[in-house]
């Protein structure tokens, strides 16, 4: 096939926009040919903005069997995306599924396990890995020209949202509608891309703060700490309160420090290893020499778009995918430590007891206002 058929699973926010950009021709590899959505009025206001020959389905299952796609784009609530890519993987689809890849990873691991089965291409949502910025700091920290790492910090709290945001639906911000706040719908690509430069962190201490800046039963405020296993530590600060947030993630190396911060990668680098000179020098209160530089960071920053073409070619022409679709268990296991470590008031060990978060998780799914839920 010369094109990729795809159709769009859930005409939300991201499913309408990822289906306007496919309808328009934005992605040469890949073309519209079928939507689904179970909320009658959204599917026919589809009808008023789609042009072409395009299948119009009232569920995924009538998408699916339909015989118009080759690959589906799930942008359902989050509690759907693991049923639905098991029952497209079932089907001999394939799938790129927006973040994040579900609520809880027993889940996940289940709709990665379907997705080796099938055979079939399966990729993330992962956009923010296609940002130059974060792709060098990436280089940077495994060509391991700078050392290992010491210690990362990210301030991430440019995320705001008013009360009006939260009222905007009686799912959202719930426990059993979203199945979490701030970090499993603002910051699972931060935390993805945490986990992607840094590597996974081997465990982690969290402060989750329910409903503390809003009426809400969800966390809105987190600091976390984590340590990592050659004794790197970090902290992740997050919230859906600051006005004017911060957004900078700095990552300390034995060469040197990376900044990133207001769309600017800085590097301080050492003259020496400072494991070393800590070692060798007779001078109590001396340091090496820094060179200070901004680095220039090449490449298009083509987000949703690229990904989408990544996985088109990727099934097309067997290129690698930008984010591979079992990855998305990484950042999810790591949020899902945060909110146990939480919930526990302990230290939590990764890979974290599954089953106990679930478990902790239905605990609130069963007190939540929202009792609507989708695929638990």
């Amino acid at each position: 096939m010369s094109k990729l058929r795809i159709g769009v699973i859930g005409m939300g926010n991201m499913g309408s926009d990822h289906a306007k950009k496919l309808n328009k021709g934005i992605v040469p590899e890949a073309e519209l040919t079928a939507v689904s959505e179970m909320d009658g009025m959204r599917l026919e206001n589809a009808k008023t903005y789609l042009q072409g020959d395009i299948g119009y389905f009232a569920t995924p299952d009538e998408l699916m069997d339909s015989g118009l796609c080759d690959a589906v784009i799930i942008a359902t609530p989050h509690y759907d995306h693991p049923r639905l890519a098991i029952m497209a993987f079932t089907k001999g689809l394939h799938v790129l599924c927006e973040k994040p890849a579900g609520v809880y990873t027993k889940q996940v691991r289940e709709m990665n396990e379907k997705a080796r089965e099938s055979g079939r291409i399966f990729g993330m949502m992962f956009n923010q890995r296609t940002n130059p910025m974060y792709r060098k700091m990436h280089e940077l920290v495994h060509s391991g020209e700078l050392g290992a790492i010491k210690r990362v910090n990210w301030i991430i709290t440019d995320w705001y949202r008013s009360q009006a945001y939260y009222d905007s639906g009686s799912w959202r911000a719930t426990w059993a509608g979203e199945g979490g706040g701030v970090l499993i719908n603002q910051c699972p690509h931060n935390i993805d891309l945490l986990q992607w430069i840094c590597g996974m962190p081997a465990q982690v201490r969290a402060f989750c703060h329910e409903g503390k800046w809003h009426n809400i039963e969800v966390e809105d405020d987190v600091t976390a700490y984590m340590e990592f296993p050659n004794g790197a530590t970090g902290v992740f600060v997050t919230t859906t309160a600051d006005l004017p947030g911060t957004n900078r993630l700095e990552i300390m190396l034995e060469m040197g420090k990376l900044v990133c911060e207001n769309n600017t990668l800085t590097l301080h680098k050492l003259s020496q290893n400072e494991r070393e000179y800590c070692f060798t020098t007779k001078d109590g209160f001396a340091t090496p020499p820094v060179e200070v530089s901004v680095i220039e960071t090449q490449g298009d920053n083509s987000q949703h778009t690229g990904v989408i073409a990544s996985f088109a070619k990727a099934v097309l022409d067997g290129t690698p995918l930008i984010a591979d679709g079992e990855e998305g268990i990484n950042s999810l296991m790591l949020s899902n430590a945060m909110h146990l470590s939480s919930w526990i008031g302990d230290t939590v060990a990764l890979p974290i007891d599954e089953d106990l978060f679930l478990e902790e998780l239905n605990k609130r799914i069963a007190a939540s206002k929202h009792k609507v839920t989708a695929g638990i």
